[in-house]
């Protein structure tokens, strides 16, 4: 049987009706940037990039010295990246986590939970895996109504995880979903 690292390389581009997710590269710079540099994009995610060479050097640090399982999201329309994706996978326990972050621009049009299913198909389909789970910040609902409409269930909510940006506590909230869900959801489709 192969393993995760090989089948995630052989899969690192992966299409679905209106998307495609495929490796990040410094063409994708200003798209990046576009959205990493809006503050209230990057607030829950990331320190919002203050220039294009801090995106240029997060694209190299983060997507390309260990690309595997992290995608792109880019319009099949347009070609334009209004996102990314990533499959954390935890090899020994047939575990991982599922992150994401998108343009403000292209939220509420169902991409991220497009995507977000496409990686799920990823995970329990090809890679085998047992349990794929996802956390956002308490107070970033939205992210939360994406985890439930890619068939996740909440856990639970760790509190006072750490302090964030201005010294405020906040607390995550897990999701999570099993492959015999995921089987029981696909079936009923």
């Amino acid at each position: 049987m192969e393993s995760i690292k090989v089948l995630l390389a052989k899969h690192s581009r992966i299409e679905s009706q209106r998307l495609i997710l495929r490796p990040v590269t410094l063409n994708d710079s200003k798209d990046m940037y576009e959205y990493a540099s809006d503050a209230e994009t990057a607030y829950y995610v990331f320190d919002r990039h203050e220039s294009l060479e801090a995106t240029e050097e997060s694209i190299v640090s983060y997507f390309i010295e260990q690309p595997l399982g992290k995608f792109g999201i880019e319009l099949k329309e347009t070609g334009k990246m209004i996102g990314t994706i990533d499959l954390r996978v935890k090899d020994r326990n047939k575990r991982a986590i599922v992150g994401y972050t998108l343009n403000k621009a292209y939220q509420g049009k169902g991409y991220m939970t497009e995507a977000g299913r496409r990686i799920l198909e990823l995970g329990f389909e090809t890679l085998g895996l047992q349990c794929i789970a996802s956390l956002h910040d308490e107070r970033n609902s939205a992210s939360g109504r994406v985890m439930q409409r890619m068939g996740m269930t909440q856990e639970g909510i760790q509190r006072y995880v750490s302090t964030w940006k201005e010294g405020e506590w906040f607390n995550d909230v897990y999701y999570s979903i099993l492959k015999s869900e995921y089987d029981e959801q696909n079936v009923l489709k």
